[in-house]
């Protein structure tokens, strides 16, 4: 096939997308951060970064591109931003919080509790954990901490804020929003925000977990790394995986996504219910 011309549903674009143009951004958001993007997504891809093209005043995906190479820190992250995908919402796969809970009081010390929210997009995953440690120990101030981390920081900004249209916090139970949100009235009308205790567990930070070195200092509890994994490939799954391993206390516990299982690292991590795993014990090595 001729890269010169566009391909897939493309020919009325605004902006020519050749198949060379999609094949650079799969190797720069791979290259980047892990990501494998399908042939079917060529055209997420082009309306998502079409936006880019119109905000820089570029007419073409080839200068674009040539831009993010030049190493323009500032457009790399608004790229990264664009094509990373952040569907999310309070209590997602819910089999897993009273695990957690379960998990966490039994193995209940003196030393403060530490989670960790691999991919907390905006934030209701980390905002799930934080209600459901209040609730294991029927305090607006457990003794956790969570760390939420994501590579995309426009979405950590929203999460920092804890603000939610009222739509996506009614969904829960009307006692859980009774305790843990704040409806706000008059400009706010329309919107709920998490009470401060539940922001006060919680550190945002913006993190790649393709990166080489990960600001976690204390041993963890648990580590939520749900429906992060579909986008890497077997390799880039088992790096990670590997950099989890020593982070977790020896009866910590990794929550996966509904469509994730680790085979291909069963030396390291070994099934205890429904996508939650557990460390190999050092004696099974």
């Amino acid at each position: 096939m001729n890269t010169d011309h566009q391909f897939g549903a493309g020919r009325d674009r605004e902006f020519s997308f050749t198949k060379e143009d999609f094949e650079r951004v799969c190797r720069l958001i791979y290259e980047h951060a892990g990501i494998s993007l399908k042939p079917s997504k060529q055209d997420m891809v082009y309306s998502r970064l079409a936006r880019r093209l119109r905000s820089n005043r570029i007419d073409n995906f080839r200068d674009y591109l040539a831009l993010l190479e030049s190493g323009n820190d500032v457009e790399w992250e608004a790229f990264v931003n664009s094509l990373t995908t952040n569907l999310t919402s309070f209590f997602r796969e819910p089999h897993h919080f009273p695990i957690l809970a379960d998990h966490i009081l039994k193995q209940r010390r003196s030393h403060p509790i530490s989670l960790w929210c691999s991919a907390a997009s905006t934030g209701e995953e980390p905002y799930s954990m934080a209600m459901t440690m209040a609730d294991a120990f029927g305090s607006f101030t457990p003794p956790v901490t969570i760390l939420a981390t994501d590579l995309d920081t426009s979405v950590l900004a929203k999460a920092e804020a804890g603000i939610y249209p009222i739509e996506s916090v009614e969904k829960l139970d009307a006692e859980v929003v009774k305790r843990f949100f704040l409806k706000g009235t008059g400009a706010q009308s329309g919107f709920a925000r998490v009470r401060p205790e539940l922001r006060a567990m919680i550190t945002f930070r913006q993190l790649n977990l393709l990166s080489d070195g990960w600001p976690i200092r204390d041993p963890l509890d648990a580590i939520f790394c749900r429906n992060v994994m579909i986008y890497f490939d077997k390799g880039t799954q088992l790096k990670i995986l590997q950099k989890f391993a020593p982070l977790l206390k020896l009866d910590g516990l990794l929550f996966a996504g509904h469509s994730e299982s680790f085979h291909n690292a069963t030396h390291l991590f070994q099934i205890r219910g429904k996508t939650v795993y557990e460390l190999v014990k050092p004696q099974s090595l």
